[in-house]
């Protein structure tokens, strides 16, 4: 605990002295290259020594191989590259190999190999004499009949492809080398790399509300009078206004922002056509109900999340009521799904229990929410996909374990009498189950944003 504390110290310490003056509360919270290096490579030493073993241990493979090429690697790999390597060098080979636990004696801990012409950073020894042994194939071979594991883990995976990195043109060539005898030992390693991809460490968890407070600052930013002038700015305009924000910041995205408008008109709202293609450019009018997907990458980590701000009409000061309770039927859609969030549960039950509630309710409600960490559509259960409400065969079945991260995604739709017609509110933030609770990582959205604004900003 002391060492996360001290962590927590340096790295706000580092926000402070690092702070670029952009103009905007978030520019505060973006660190140097430099600075962000120091935290990743960090981070990555801490997931390798007191992780892995955890990892390894649960699933039972005491090796654990990963082989990728440049420009070609695989997903899991990259997440364990150190934070100088942008992709793997020619061949890249990882081996982590659990010594274990021996009576008597202290924790072996897991031996981490690269049989690579050089150390992965400073945490992966590399353990390949090309003098000795010119073929790459037959030096990994020798280092795992030295060892002589048990079960040899390798990422093949029908269910993610977040686990499915390994090619089949280095799938032959290794087992082409591999005696026999090691070649029936071969299993899947994709729960081992579901598990590495979706836990979340002490570490991360301290950086991860400053990120998703980042990204609700920028969305607050454009959602609002800073931006938008009704009648003039579209929502396109919008839309690239966030690419180059994240830009300017020094940051990076995982997907294009996509901002829509519901208004009162003759016009249904097709939410399903906000999935299949990307909506229809508008000019922004007052009264529009507009709506924000947006996403950035920031120390390795992803953020996604929806939110809603409403176009003020000459005279009005506040949201009208209707739409205010009908945004009131999204966060209770959240509660729903978060309330049944219970350790060893699959992502079909908690989708399954949350829509019917939701139905008793007489809440018209839609569920697709995701893993995220590493990646933004993350590895871990699938809770619902827009398409498929009752249920995602494999993703779907796999179960929600402790200290994984969620992007709450879903919407309500809700009658709007004024307008004749039904609006949908989609929302989307992300959050953090620690085995027996759900919280959100940096807040939700409880009250629409006006613009120009007058109710503050509120999470």
């Amino acid at each position: 605990m002391r060492s996360a504390v001290l962590f927590l110290i340096c790295f706000f310490t580092l926000q402070s002295l690092h702070a670029q003056s952009v103009g905007s509360p978030a520019a505060s919270l973006i660190l140097s290259e430099r600075e962000r290096a120091r935290i990743v490579d960090d981070v990555l030493e801490d997931r390798f020594t007191n992780l892995l073993p955890k990892l390894m241990r649960r699933e039972g493979i005491d090796m654990w191989v990963i082989i990728s090429r440049e420009y070609n690697e695989d997903p899991v790999l990259k997440t364990m590259l150190p934070s100088t390597w942008l992709s793997a060098r020619r061949r890249t080979i990882m081996v982590f190999f659990d010594k274990g636990e021996k009576e008597g004696q202290s924790d072996g801990g897991v031996e981490k190999l690269a049989i690579a012409r050089y150390d992965v950073g400073t945490l992966l020894k590399g353990a390949w004499d090309i003098d000795v042994r010119p073929n790459q194939w037959e030096a990994l071979a020798a280092i795992i009949a030295e060892r002589k594991p048990k079960k040899i883990g390798l990422n093949r995976s029908a269910n993610y492809a977040h686990a499915d990195g390994l090619t089949a043109t280095e799938q032959g060539e290794f087992l082409e080398k591999l005696p026999a005898e090691y070649q029936k030992r071969i299993v899947s390693a994709e729960k081992l790399a579901v598990g590495w991809l979706e836990t979340r460490t002490q570490k991360e968890m301290a950086l991860y509300p400053m990120i998703c407070r980042l990204s609700h600052q920028i969305i607050q930013e454009g959602l609002s009078e800073q931006v938008i002038q009704p009648g003039v700015t579209t929502t396109d305009d919008v839309v690239w206004w966030f690419r180059q924000r994240i830009t300017n910041l020094g940051l990076d995205t995982w997907f294009h922002p996509t901002v829509d408008v519901q208004r009162a008109d003759s016009n249904d709202f097709n939410h399903l056509r906000t999935f299949s293609k990307r909506p229809d450019k508008e000019v922004i009018q007052a009264g529009d109900l507009l709506h924000v997907d947006f996403g950035i990458t920031y120390l390795r980590l992803n953020t996604d999340q929806q939110q809603h701000a409403y176009v003020l009409r000459p005279g009005e000061t506040s949201v009208p009521e209707s739409i205010r309770k009908a945004f009131m039927q999204g966060n209770r859609l959240q509660d729903i799904l978060t309330e049944q969030f219970v350790a060893g549960k699959s992502g079909n039950q908690l989708l399954l229990a949350a829509l019917d509630q939701a139905a008793k309710e007489g809440i018209k409600g839609t569920i697709y929410s995701h893993p995220i960490g590493v990646h933004g559509h993350a590895a871990g259960p699938t809770i619902g996909l827009w398409d498929q409400q009752k249920g995602v065969p494999g993703s779907g079945d796999y179960p929600l374990q402790a200290n994984t991260a969620y992007s709450i995604e879903l919407n309500a739709a809700v009658d709007i009498p004024e307008w004749k017609k039904m609006v949908r509110i989609m929302l989307e933030e992300d959050g953090f189950f620690d085995g027996t609770k759900f919280r959100y990582i940096d807040g939700r959205q409880t009250e629409i944003y006006t613009i120009p604004r007058t109710l503050g900003y509120v999470r």
